[in-house]
């Protein structure tokens, strides 16, 4: 089959690769009609991570049910599913307890809990940047769509950056009529601006620097705020009367960066803690790693970010942090898009076929205007 395989720091290349089979009982495979380029690749693609050369990218994943192992009995040929981005047992001790994020079995990787398709350190799977994909525990990890092509970008956000936004907003301890600050405008902090506005946000704050982002935020109510014309804090502090927001969301991640391009891993963080009032909360969902010998500061390097924790307990704040539990959002959003409640495809920009993932990885990873959410199409 036809995948996008990693070839090193910005290069990535569609080949042939092994058509995936039934490898245990509980396997199914997927045929996949849509899969996206997610920023979170794009730290992968950058060379920014330990991924080894040849792997086959790509957790964000939708499809139709092509196989299935002699096991699995819920799950049948022909189901139109969202494939979470965790692959998990569901029976381990944090798979029953809703964390399906940090599965204890399905991840042989030392220290590392929770496992994922097409993601350094998340396992030995491949991703589904592809024609085809390996799906293990189907029964428990699939979720069924209503069969058919509607909704398609819509439902493909299902798998990572839809029930990820919510699971900041969720982090934040966010309540109906409070006010939210989301730093970062790319698909997740995008997302994470969706889901309280859905929530019931009285006003939604999302700070990034792109113009076509912040003209995205602002078509679903949401206040752009430019960080290249101003210090956020203070712009936010200006519209709250100085009171600041009642929560927060991190959607930006190890790779800050000042308006000149300067990486500061601390900067959001510190940003958040200014901003959000004392006992608000803050959700953290822009990925941060134990290591990254390209950081800023020896520091960083080794996974340290000094930012700003004398305040944060002076504030009384709290921090929820990590990858989200997919399976613990994703049916209820996909009934909110059945009845209209939410769009998650707003933030499309470029449908491609998946032998122009190479241009499209290029295109995002450059923040090229108008290229906000890369959907691939293998079939196309």
């Amino acid at each position: 089959m036809k995948a996008v395989v990693y070839r090193g720091p910005r290069q990535v290349e569609v080949t042939e690769v092994p058509d995936p089979s039934i490898q245990a009982p509980t396997d199914a495979i997927v045929r996949i009609t849509t899969t996206n380029i997610c920023g979170s690749d794009l730290h992968m693609y950058e060379g920014r991570s330990a991924v080894e050369e040849g792997k086959v990218l790509g957790h964000e994943n939708t499809g139709v049910v092509e196989a299935v192992g002699d096991a699995v009995g819920r799950v049948k040929v022909g189901d139109r599913v969202s494939v979470p981005f965790n692959i998990a047992c569901g029976t381990c001790r944090n798979c029953v307890s809703g964390w399906t994020s940090y599965c204890l079995r399905t991840n042989p990787t030392d220290g590392v809990d929770g496992a994922a398709y097409g993601y350094a350190n998340m396992g030995p799977y491949d991703g589904g940047q592809a024609e085809f994909l390996r799906v293990p525990y189907a029964d428990f990890n699939l979720l069924e769509l209503p069969p058919g092509r509607e909704h398609e970008n819509d439902f493909t956000m299902l798998s990572d950056i839809f029930p990820t936004g919510w699971h900041g907003t969720e982090l934040a301890g966010m309540q109906p009529g409070d006010r939210v600050a989301v730093f970062g405008a790319g698909p997740v902090g995008l997302m994470a601006a969706h889901s309280a506005m859905i929530r019931g946000a009285s006003e939604v704050f999302v700070v990034d620097k792109e113009r076509d982002r912040l003209d995205l935020a602002g078509k679903i109510g949401a206040t752009p705020v430019d960080f290249s014309r101003g210090d956020p804090v203070e712009q936010i502090l200006e519209a709250t009367g100085g009171r600041g927001t009642d929560c927060g969301v991190e959607a930006v991640g190890y790779q800050a960066h000042d308006p000149s391009g300067e990486e500061h891993p601390e900067l959001v963080l510190d940003n958040l803690v200014k901003v959000v009032r004392s006992t608000g909360g803050i959700g953290v969902v822009g990925v941060y790693v134990p290591q990254d010998p390209h950081a800023a500061t020896a520091q960083a390097q080794q996974g340290r970010i000094a930012f700003d924790y004398g305040t944060f307990f002076t504030k009384g704040q709290r921090m929820g942090t990590g990858q989200c539990p997919v399976m613990r959002y994703n049916r209820h959003l996909r009934d909110l898009i059945v009845t209209g409640r939410a769009q998650p495809s707003f933030l499309v920009s470029h449908e491609l076929p998946l032998s122009e993932a190479a241009d499209g990885y290029e295109k995002f990873d450059r923040r090229e205007a108008g290229w906000t959410k890369v959907l691939l199409r293998p079939a196309a």
